[in-house]
């Protein structure tokens, strides 16, 4: 498929959407981009990284702003092709997958790289694979091992669906794996066994009387989560089972690094006969809005009737940039809490006013 870069960039998201792009099979889409920059841009230099498209320009300029976005979707429920209609409002809507996380914000940042012919700042486009699965396999984690200058600038957005508001920084997310063990026994004879699974009941205990805590970061309120995810054990039906385990998932505010977070999942636990490991984990990302870049585009949201500004719940990549010590926010069309439903929709409305405000912004705001 040919991209119109300078169509309307509901137009541009619509032919995205039609584009299939499932995690691992982003190549038709990336061919797409990828020629699209190259035939209808000028004054970029454009890489392509496997099923990564970059670009970046060279003027010279005060200051360097990054927008990232990512081509894959999670697998098509028949929503592929994308359509129109209409909601309970009357407000025009597009279906499909992937028309809020993200080719509605990949739409606007091509759309604004093939008409922004005078930025304030020089513009690092990313757009990258596999950030739907597992994290080994994320493109942008890849240019950040192979490519890092790629990911140099003084602003970062990510085009991740926040309705058009800055969602900043983000949560640090972490699983660790709580283990208890017991004796065997038949169930006829359970007297003699020590059942594991009822040694469980302490650890979802304080589970359930856990209080989450709230701090405020930059004008952005973060609260935190510790949640089982998960609960395993049991050999047979006429058998005292001897080991169960439970998983648990924290999320917490990016004032905490992840070793930091770690050993307050541990204190939780305190003073209970368990085995205790983190098997994975991802540190937050602050929310760096006193950056002279930030600020500005903070000032454009609001001048531009766009919905301010609120902490990010959930964990994105935007923690990449923010390790770096590069300010970096969520800022895209589209409710988050649409994304990966079968009947994802993005406002249409939504799409010109994010890109409206980031016009505005490369133009005039971003030195």
């Amino acid at each position: 498929m040919t991209l119109d870069l300078r169509a309307d960039p509901i137009a541009l998201t619509a032919a995205l959407v039609d584009i299939p792009s499932v995690s691992r099979d982003e190549g038709a889409i990336a061919d797409a981009v990828e020629a699209a920059l190259r035939g209808q841009t000028t004054g970029f230099e454009i890489v392509r990284h496997g099923n990564t498209v970059l670009a970046r320009t060279h003027r010279g300029l005060p200051s360097r702003v990054i927008l990232a976005g990512h081509l894959d979707t999670v697998p098509i429920a028949d929503n592929v092709p994308g359509h129109f209609d209409r909601g309970l409002d009357g407000e025009r809507m597009l279906y499909g997958c992937g028309s809020v996380d993200m080719k509605s914000g990949d739409a606007v940042f091509l759309h604004l790289a093939a008409t922004v012919a005078d930025p304030v700042c020089d513009l690092t486009l990313i757009f990258y694979d596999c950030e739907e699965i597992a994290a080994e396999f994320n493109g942008l984690g890849r240019i950040e091992r192979e490519l890092p200058q790629w990911l140099e600038g003084d602003l970062a957005i990510l085009g991740e669906p926040s309705g058009g508001w800055i969602e900043a920084g983000c949560q640090g997310t972490l699983r660790a794996r709580l283990t208890v063990s017991g004796t065997r026994a038949h169930t006829a004879r359970a007297w003699l066994g020590d059942n594991a699974i009822h040694q469980l009941a302490p650890i979802l205990d304080r589970l359930r009387t856990y209080r989450a805590r709230e701090v405020e970061i930059d004008g952005c309120g973060y609260r935190e989560g510790l949640s089982a995810v998960r609960v395993s054990g049991g050999v047979a039906g006429n058998v005292v089972p001897d080991a169960a385990e439970v998983v648990v998932n924290f999320r917490f505010a990016p004032d905490r690094s992840l070793d930091e977070a770690t050993e307050h999942v541990r204190q939780v636990f305190s003073g209970l006969d368990i085995g205790f490991e983190r098997t994975d984990g991802a540190p937050g990302a602050l929310p760096g809005l006193s950056a002279p870049a930030a600020k500005n585009l903070v000032e454009m949201v609001h001048a531009h009737g766009g919905g301010g500004v609120r902490a990010k719940y959930g964990w994105t990549d935007v923690s990449r940039f923010a390790a770096r010590g590069i300010p970096a926010v969520n800022f895209g069309p589209g409710d988050p809490n649409l994304a990966h439903k079968v009947d994802e929709h993005v406002p249409t409305a939504q799409i010109t006013t994010v890109a409206d405000i980031l016009r505005g912004y490369l133009t005039g705001y971003a030195g």
